[in-house]
């Protein structure tokens, strides 16, 4: 598969923006024109520039506004060509995207476009050019592929050819089927890009919007896979109109660019009428079972503060590490690890961030066909010394730089707490609480990041994301989002923070970067939890008493269970599944808290109540005196 990106879907001047470009793994770019006329080179130069990042420039774009004009201005429409044509030849590239016309003066017509695009043929023959044509979802006349490629096919000459880009067909929900009848020869170059759904203006939806393929809700895959199936071979490339990509990291911008394609690309080849499209075969995405384990960094400190509050939710201490400063806490099916050791990556992530849960391990069906699907889609593999004796578990790393570990039951992975760590029978005294298992974990990211985790998480493992939703913090907005395995074994929700007022913002800003800001357990019986934490010292956050009189008319609930969660700080929700009963702990350190969770059926997080809990979160933590702001 031959990849390429162009240069308006990243941030950055023209020698940033390649350089990133090539460093992602791309093939081939596409020069936009306003990033050729900012910069201070010749054409020539940045050709050789291109060449010597080792790229191929797949396309010079856009011209506009050609076909169809009336007589007195066709000539000038010609003359832009070949200045067009000029332009090319000595960047070194052989192929211009022509877009169809929006001109206010521009006439219909299949032939009179037609006419024009022989002629344009015949003035690129002689140049050794090709000129492609792409129908705009807003084009004045021809806003549709099957009727660009009617004008390209009356045009019948060599050098014209369609230019196909999935916006432009799934934003008008154009049938796909058309494409198949298309000459794999015809078809010059494939643009692709995704956007979420979102009624609104054509053009302005497609210069905001767009996104990577597998980050919006088009039916990009199957749009590529009606391409592969016509036989074409030749580029697919990225163009991302994204005012948040616009002003994002272009290096992470354009790994999620390659990303997003290698991922398409997978996608497209397990379908066996697919024989042209060349990808390198990775294993399939990663069933996940469920957390291993989640692990803290801590200093001695904060690690005696941090086992304190464990202990009152009614974790035990069962293993110590045999040649480390670090320790497992266990409950039902939990496992929590607390690493001191002042060696190694938790010690660093320490030193940066404070206490945090830097790492998660992932129990998957194979733990290294799971680590090569991620390295082939560029992840980041981490490695780091362990001692004789001792299990090497394959990471990549995640979000905010933590870790991601893969273990499985099929090796000494699964073993790897047998191995590595003693038993021991300390905590006798704590009673556990009925605490089953890790509900879901809760990442706390930049805004402009949770595009880049959610396509990391969609790709590598088998999860699916749900809708967006808006978290109102009385700091402004928090944007939520959620990757989830199909059977719930593995929830993440991603909340994107915009600003530092919010308490998620907070968060980012006091721990120096994203991370895990919430943990959640499950329970089969949260009111047996709450008596069992009661008696084990748990503090829960103090909820709002008025919010149990508006729960109970807005549910119709019996008094009595309102009166119980009213007593133990318990919110309640529910959806057309079943009921969400939740209770949050104080926070620790600079935010973050745990949450214990009941479903019975409900297949959702408890967003109307994240207000309420935030609410009573920020109260916690202003000085005692302090109004509200």
């Amino acid at each position: 598969m031959k990849t390429s990106i162009a240069t308006v879907s990243i941030s950055g001047e023209l020698p940033e923006k390649l350089e990133a470009i090539a460093r992602a793994g791309f093939d081939g770019v596409e020069i936009f024109e306003n990033d050729f006329l900012a910069f201070d080179g010749s054409p020539k130069d940045v050709g050789k520039m291109v060449r010597d990042f080792g790229l191929e420039i797949t396309l010079f774009q856009p011209f506009r506004d050609f076909e169809g004009m009336p007589a007195n201005l066709r000539q000038r429409t010609f003359d832009r060509a070949e200045r067009k044509f000029d332009v090319m030849q000595e960047l070194g590239t052989d192929l211009v995207l022509v877009c169809s016309n929006v001109s206010p003066v521009s006439l219909g017509g299949i032939d009179r476009a037609a006419d024009d695009f022989r002629e344009l043929g015949e003035r690129a023959a002689k140049r050794g050019l090709k000129v492609g044509y792409e129908a705009l979802a807003w084009g004045r006349h021809i806003n549709d592929h099957r009727d660009a490629w009617e004008i390209v096919r009356r045009a019948n000459h060599n050098n014209i050819g369609l230019i196909l880009d999935s916006f432009h067909t799934l934003s008008r929900k154009i049938d796909i089927n058309s494409i198949r009848s298309i000459p794999k020869d015809k078809i010059f170059i494939v643009q692709l890009a995704d956007a979420p759904l979102i009624d609104m203006d054509l053009l302005y939806w497609s210069r905001h919007f767009r996104n990577m393929p597998g980050e919006g809700d088009l039916p990009v895959t199957a749009f590529t896979m009606a391409v592969a199936e016509t036989g074409y071979d030749g580029y697919f490339s990225l163009e991302i109109f994204n005012d948040q990509f616009r002003g994002g990291s272009t290096r992470s911008i354009a790994a999620d660019g390659h990303r997003s394609l290698i991922y398409l690309g997978d996608q497209v080849r397990r379908n066996d009428n697919v024989t042209a499209l060349t990808v390198a075969p990775m294993p399939d995405r990663a069933p996940v079972k469920g957390v291993g384990f989640i692990e803290f960094s801590a200093d001695e400190k904060d690690a005696a503060d941090l086992i304190g509050i464990l202990k009152t939710l009614g974790f035990r201490k069962v293993a110590s590490h045999r040649t480390k400063k670090v320790y497992l806490y266990a409950q039902g099916d939990i496992r929590l690890i607390v690493n001191t050791d002042e060696r190694g990556f938790a010690n660093s992530s320490f030193a940066v961030h404070g206490t945090s849960a830097y790492a998660m391990a992932l129990s998957v069906v194979d733990a290294r066909s799971a680590f090569d699907r991620a390295v082939a889609l560029g992840a980041e593999p981490f490695e780091q010394p362990v001692e004789e004796g001792e299990v090497r578990i394959p990471a990549i790393r995640g979000v905010g730089g933590g870790v991601i570990y893969l273990i499985d039951d099929t090796s000494e992975l699964g073993r790897f707490t047998d191995i590595d760590f003693l038993s021991v029978e300390d905590d006798l005294d704590i009673e556990p609480a009925h605490l089953v298992r890790v509900d879901h974990i809760a990442q706390t990211v930049a805004f402009d990041e949770m595009l880049t985790w959610l396509l990391f998480y969609t790709s590598i493992f088998e999860m699916r994301k749900t809708p967006m939703v808006d978290i109102i913090d009385p700091g402004g907005v928090v944007r939520s989002q959620v990757v989830e395995s199909t059977d719930g074994a593995l929830r993440i929700t991603l909340n994107g923070a915009e600003n530092r007022r919010t308490l998620a913002g907070h968060f980012i800003a006091e721990k120096f970067g994203s991370g895990v800001q919430h943990l959640a357990f499950h329970t089969e019986d949260i009111f047996a939890t709450a008596k069992m934490l009661r008696r084990n010292g748990f503090k829960p956050l103090q909820i709002s008493p008025n919010y149990y009189g508006d729960v109970e008319a807005r549910f119709g609930l019996d008094p009595d269970l309102t009166e119980r969660m009213k007593a133990e700080n318990i919110l309640y929700d529910r959806d057309e599944q079943g009921e969400y009963f939740q209770l949050y702990s104080m926070t620790f350190g600079e935010g973050f808290f745990f949450e214990i969770v009941e479903r019975r059926g409900y297949a959702g997080y408890g967003a109307p109540n994240a207000i309420f809990r935030i609410a009573a979160l920020k109260k916690a933590l202003r000085p005692e005196g302090m109004p509200a702001r």
